[in-house]
């Protein structure tokens, strides 16, 4: 009768431990679901209007960069940039799974054309580097930035109104 009862015992007691697992499990899954951050329609209004804010200071610094000498107007413009990066990305963590799943062709197409915009950055070092002024580069690259940056914008205002962000 030892032998019997010895072989029961691993598999009960594998089984004790699974069942614990699962429940753990469980218990786990409906705290992540409960710690997931709310979102509310205030901090989506708020989140784009930093990034349509960002986006009208990255135009004015086209505008005036290129009264700047010896490529600093080239870094304030790349920061200003970034930060228009920066905060579409916040305002994408504002979104709710929904949104995130209904708007994603949207939402990569806007990711798409901020790497597209990225590309006025890398063509200005290219023509510096290949003897063009970098007065003239600079000049190109607002222009170019500061119209395609006006179209994002648009496009931005657009995919927002199809989420009903803010709503």
């Amino acid at each position: 009768m030892k032998s019997i009862s010895r072989n029961r015992a691993p598999p009960l007691g594998l089984a004790l431990l699974l069942s614990l697992a699962v429940s753990w499990a469980s218990v786990v899954g409906a705290q992540a679901q409960w710690l997931e951050p709310a979102t509310t329609p205030m901090a989506q209004r708020n989140a784009l209007s930093l990034v349509l804010n960002q986006v009208s200071w990255c135009q004015n610094s086209t505008r005036t960069t290129s009264s700047y000498v010896g490529g600093a107007g080239y870094g304030l413009l790349a920061q200003e940039f970034q930060a228009v990066r920066d905060q579409y990305t916040a305002l994408k963590a504002t979104l709710t799974a929904q949104q995130l799943v209904s708007g994603t062709n949207q939402l990569a197409e806007l990711d798409a054309g901020l790497d597209i915009i990225q590309q006025a950055f890398t063509d200005y070092r290219t023509q510096v580097a290949s003897g063009q002024s970098s007065d003239t580069a600079l000049a190109d690259m607002c222009q170019v930035t500061n119209e395609a940056l006006g179209v994002w914008a648009q496009k931005l205002k657009q995919v927002c109104r199809q989420l009903r962000v803010g709503w």
